[in-house]
């Protein structure tokens, strides 16, 4: 699940104090923040609450997990780095960080097989991601569930993957379509070969029209 992070005016209405008391806070690490890609502060619901309850919040132990496909390498820092922010700001401590440069179709990744070790063997509280398809394209329910089973919830900062991150669902579509036709027709198959191109043809036409 994804966590609601507030503005600045928000937090502020909701704490009763002025902005530059707010900005205080965050100085002196009374209440933390998260930095947006914009450079903006956002303030996470669960550090209001905090405050307004008095209650401290124990240790967190924490997983990054990141991923992207071989063509958006130079993503994978910048996501890194986001979800380290992100992480101090909730004041979780940060165990490992995994990654992947990898499909989301692909189930036996390096980084994620690492991350289901973790899991079974109880050393991590929360994995944090920053799209739900990071972890995996299809069946991220069942993920979550699993992982429920041993006291580990999962934290999609963005929660659903933006509509312009086109091209890599396209290229996990035609990986789709290319197994199948393979089942089907058998790999080297002159049908096979046909409607992979066809499909190719609807995709163009999908994205000329978008």
């Amino acid at each position: 699940m994804s966590e609601r992070l507030l503005r600045p005016k928000e937090a502020c209405r909701l704490l009763g104090v002025s902005y530059v008391t707010l900005r205080r806070w965050i100085k002196e690490g009374k209440i933390r923040a998260v930095r947006t890609l914009g450079g903006k502060y956002r303030i996470p619901e669960s550090e209001v609450k905090r405050l307004l309850s008095g209650v401290e919040t124990s240790e967190v132990r924490a997983i990054i997990y990141a991923r992207v496909s071989s063509d958006q390498r130079k993503d994978l820092e910048r996501q890194i780095q986001y979800l380290m922010q992100y992480c101090s700001a909730k004041g979780y401590k940060v165990v490992d960080v995994l990654s992947d440069i990898a499909s989301g179709l692909k189930t036996n990744r390096r980084g994620l097989m690492k991350l289901f070790n973790y899991v079974v063997n109880k050393q991590v509280d929360v994995v944090v991601i920053t799209y739900k398809d990071r972890l995996t394209r299809f069946g991220f329910e069942y993920l979550e569930y699993f992982f429920k089973q041993y006291g580990v919830r999962i934290e999609a900062v963005y929660g659903e993957e933006p509509k312009d991150a086109y091209q890599e669902l396209i290229e996990d579509l035609l990986a789709i379509v290319t197994s199948f036709a393979g089942r089907l027709y058998g790999m080297r198959s002159h049908k096979k070969k046909k409607l992979v191109e066809e499909f190719k043809k609807l995709l163009e036409e999908v994205e000329k029209n978008d």
